[in-house]
């Protein structure tokens, strides 16, 4: 893939050139190379967008389940035969590891998850003497960010259009590279002009159109949760439907039964997944006192053996780059300040790894001796660094896990599965992982300020319909 301009939107079924005029630097975070630039949309495109969204409503609002299940099968074949070409582009523009390839099985996954629940999905309910009628809310904004570009944008969509939504999907603009080879692959399924709208923009210029039009009836967001809150605000006048998928500072409990052999490496996962990129990222590791040394031995040894930060087309890189020079920076400066704090460095620290001097490359590091109210256990990092936290007792373990303003993820593990069961019901938080238990379509949200509604399967589907009450 060579260096290159994306100029091109895609509004009404078809690529056209933008009317905004703004190019925007796209990287190769791996070698802080400038791959090539997209042209930006501008408030000119995102209406045309959001008309082209509204002209297509009515008809395909009045598609059949089985016509709707029909154009996921599509879009999903579509995208398994780009599957290669949409890796390429993850590793070049991401710096995603090849470890990461289910990135974009994922994204393929999407649509099949979908598919199964618009399958086993009812659209009228009986209550008393009312049919509750379950109908698309209208035309759907979606806005999405860059740590997992394809997935993310194959999700919303997918769940939109299983209700019967139209939709104008605003991605990141530091994604541009992937997100064309995705548009590309979803334009080859033939969807109903306008039904699907893709316009790469900035936040406050694409997406503050989205948010305030008044022909937009819904808004899926994911990001950061300041971002969140400024969606919220510009969509109050409005009354749009929100789902915000937001920020996260999940706790990983060890507790003291856990065999630290299967844990640690499960804490570490949950860590470092994605290279830290990640809003699920378990990057607060709670464990007992009476096993902290045994703990911090085991973390050290498995960290050096077994998250290597490297080249993305390395094998045996787990961890890459940051995604821009920002971004390394704004990690740095957290470990600058857990150490300003008096946390203590047990295995990475500040600057790049040896070796690796030309990327946006971090050092996986763990800190040791952390407090749940310093800097580095209360703000979202985004990027592979965790902090060890002790405990006293179970109680204790619940207390600082759930002392934050998050609450979208957490991990448990233990060798009991039914107190390590009970222990995951106290905690404060839209998911819990028992000993890395997992599945695709159960609902995915946060509790305080990790956001607002759900995503995947059943209740993401519900969180783009609305109840009628017919009542004869």
């Amino acid at each position: 893939m060579q260096s290159n301009i994306i100029d091109k939107v895609y509004i009404d079924g078809e690529f056209v050139t933008p009317h905004g005029t703004e190019l925007f630097d796209l990287y190769n975070p791996a070698r802080g190379e400038v791959i090539g630039q997209v042209q930006l949309a501008d408030e000119v495109d995102a209406q045309a967008a959001i008309a082209a969204a509204k002209r297509a409503l009515p008809a395909w609002s009045a598609t059949s389940k089985e016509e709707r299940i029909d154009a996921l099968k599509r879009l999903q074949a579509a995208v398994t035969a780009h599957r290669d070409e949409l890796l390429e582009a993850v590793i070049l523009e991401y710096g995603a590891p090849l470890k990461l390839a289910n990135i974009t099985d994922a994204t393929i996954g999407a649509f099949a998850d979908m598919i199964q629940t618009l399958e086993e999905f009812d659209f009228t309910r009986q209550i008393g003497r009312a049919t509750v009628e379950l109908a698309p809310v209208g035309v759907a904004g979606l806005i999405t960010p860059w740590n997992a570009d394809a997935f993310i944008v194959s999700d919303k969509l997918a769940t939109a259009l299983a209700a019967g939504c139209t939709v104008v999907v605003k991605p990141s603009e530091m994604s541009a590279t992937q997100t064309h080879v995705l548009t590309r692959a979803l334009h080859e399924a033939g969807l109903p002009k306008g039904v699907l709208n893709v316009v790469t923009g900035r936040g406050d210029v694409v997406g503050s159109v989205i948010n305030r039009h008044p022909d937009v009836s819904k808004i899926s967001f994911t990001g950061s949760t300041a971002t969140g809150k400024v969606i919220a605000s510009e969509a109050v006048d409005t009354l749009k439907r929100l789902t915000l998928e937001l920020g996260g500072k999940s706790p990983s409990i060890i507790l003291d039964d856990a065999d630290l052999e299967e844990a640690i490496p499960g804490a570490l996962q949950a860590g470092f997944w994605n290279s830290g990129q990640a809003c699920v990222a378990g990057t607060r590791i709670l464990v007992p006192e009476n096993r902290l040394d045994e703990a911090l031995t085991l973390i050290a040894k498995k960290v050096a053996e077994e998250w290597p930060a490297g080249d993305p087309r390395d094998p045996a890189t787990a961890i890459g780059p940051m995604v821009s020079e920002r971004q390394w920076e704004r990690v740095q400066s957290y470990i600058r300040r857990g150490i300003e704090e008096g946390a203590r460095v047990i295995v990475g620290g500040p600057g790049r790894p040896d070796g690796l001097q030309n990327g946006y490359f971090v050092r996986p590091t763990v800190f040791a001796d952390v407090t749940n109210d310093m800097t580095i256990a209360r703000e979202e990092i985004f990027g592979p660094v965790l902090s060890v936290i002790t405990y006293r007792d179970d109680d204790h373990a619940i207390e600082i896990a759930n002392d934050t303003t998050y609450g979208l993820h957490a991990y448990v593990f233990g060798s009991d599965p039914q107190r390590a069961r009970r222990i995951a019901s106290r905690i404060e938080a839209g998911r819990v992982s028992v000993n890395g238990g997992f599945e695709n379509r159960s609902p995915f949200g946060g509790f305080k300020q990790s956001g607002i509604g759900r995503e995947y399967g059943v209740y993401g589907l519900e969180g783009f319909l609305e109840p009628r009450s017919v009542m004869v």
